[in-house]
């Protein structure tokens, strides 16, 4: 289905996964540093005390990953480029897997992503709630956020309220005058997933779902505690970083800013004078984003620009290197700050704060996060998916193993598009075999 191809311009929504018998999903995670494909076996698995919000387990059972072209801070720049990185990575991992896919989930980075909060009540006459009045309470919160220069990425209620009580979980036959909700929407800018899909689409694949990056890498990196209580998941790209907060077990805010790992890059390769891929190179091996005393000490080599033999490398000071890769990682770290701050969830983040992405393996990261966000933090790699090559566990990976992870929670939100309207709040409580039912007979 296309992206425009229905009234209401409803984005490919992703189907239940079967409960009882394995399912194959396959992931594209299109970075302004590299492509990932990665093909998984999910499996119903019985409740468990480790990561227990998940109803599947997960096995990668094959992975593709290239250097990307032609996207920039998370934006397509040159649908040719992008369309053969995407082939390529696809092509690796089918071979791996020893399958060929033709849809795919996929994340969005671009299109000025943007969290809003609606709130709708009906007037419910002091009679109990029934399944029809949360049906209707969801889609006056649905309507009011549909524009037509956007497109809804997830909607998600994060809470009912019952006669001005907030913070009520499932208030199905419970009494009252006037139910609430609140309704957490995502969206993004259409023509940004237009380009989105037409790549995938150009590489004769068609889009199964999309995700936003935020909320994909949060799923993967942070455990069901931070989710509960109210975590912030900072997602360190090369082109874009991104922000989501949790709490309650749900994204309540998302985020993302322009700048990542590479714009450190190409700080070092102007103010050093070296070429991109050396530059790069200084910052994995030398950079950090802590001030150290024997920096001014060390020399190191920056190799020349120049194609020419008899250009020498030039010498510097690790000192410089630090400098420079500390002014940018700063103004990044200072920029999320104000963004959690503006946002109004900073009380809900309180002082947890998970680092993740490829730009997050920055020496010294942590510690400055630390000092400029004062928060606790800790870098997140992405949890409980098994048959990753040990290159995929890191932090870098995030996003793509969640995901995999996300067609476990897509039945949480409600979309105001025809069939997906009415959306369970939560596995198998009573009211999401109503929803279920619901489902089937209307």
């Amino acid at each position: 289905m296309s992206l425009f191809g229905s009234a209401n311009f409803g984005l490919p929504r992703l189907k239940p996964l079967p409960s009882k018998r394995s399912h194959v999903v396959s992931v594209l995670d299109i970075g302004s540093t590299k492509v990932v494909c990665m093909i998984g076996r999910l499996t119903p698995r019985a409740e468990s005390q480790i990561l227990p919000g998940r109803t599947h387990s997960i096995e990668v059972i094959g992975i593709g990953h290239q250097k990307s072209r032609g996207v920039k801070n998370g934006v397509i720049a040159d649908l040719d480029a992008v369309e053969s990185v995407v082939r390529l990575a696809v092509d690796a991992a089918e071979r791996m897997a020893g399958l060929t896919i033709d849809s795919l989930i996929v994340n969005v980075s671009a299109g000025r992503l943007q969290s809003d909060v609606y709130t709708a009540t009906i007037d419910l006459g002091g009679q109990e709630v029934e399944a029809n009045d949360l049906k209707k309470v969801l889609a006056a919160a649905g309507h009011q956020s549909l524009r037509t220069d956007r497109a809804i990425l997830h909607s998600l209620p994060t809470g009912f309220s019952l006669d001005g009580e907030r913070g009520i979980r499932d208030p199905l036959a419970m009494f009252g005058d006037v139910l609430g909700v609140d309704m957490h929407v995502l969206t993004a800018e259409r023509p940004a997933l237009k380009n989105l899909e037409l790549c995938v689409n150009r590489a004769h694949l068609s889009v199964e779902g999309m995700v936003a990056t935020p909320y994909a890498s949060g799923l993967a990196a942070l455990v069901d505690d931070e989710v509960e209580l109210g975590c912030a998941a900072i997602d360190m790209g090369g082109g874009t970083t991104t922000i989501s907060v949790f709490a309650e077990g749900k994204l309540v805010h998302a985020d993302a800013v322009g700048l990542g790992g590479h714009h450190v890059t190409t700080d070092l390769a102007r103010g050093l004078s070296t070429r991109i891929e050396d530059a790069e190179r200084l910052k994995v091996v030398h950079g950090s984003a802590l001030p150290n005393s024997a920096d001014e000490r060390d020399i190191i080599a920056v190799p020349p620009i120049g194609e020419d033999d008899r250009d020498q490398p030039t010498h510097v000071p690790r000192a410089l290197v630090s400098r420079i890769v500390r002014a940018r990682i700063e103004e990044t770290l200072e920029l999320i700050r104000d963004r959690i701050q503006r946002s109004g969830f900073s009380p809900i983040v309180g002082k947890r704060i998970v680092l993740t992405g490829g730009a997050s393996q920055l020496t010294g990261l942590p510690e400055a996060a630390r000092r400029i966000l004062a928060r606790n933090v800790r870098i997140g790699r992405p949890l409980g998916v098994s048959g990753l090559p040990a290159a995929a566990k890191g932090p870098a990976f995030s996003t793509a193993v969640g995901l995999m992870i996300y067609p476990q929670v897509a039945d949480l939100e409600t979309h105001a598009a025809g069939s997906g309207m009415f959306s369970t709040l939560g596995g198998n409580s009573r009211f999401a075999r109503m929803g279920q039912w619901l489902k089937e007979s209307f």
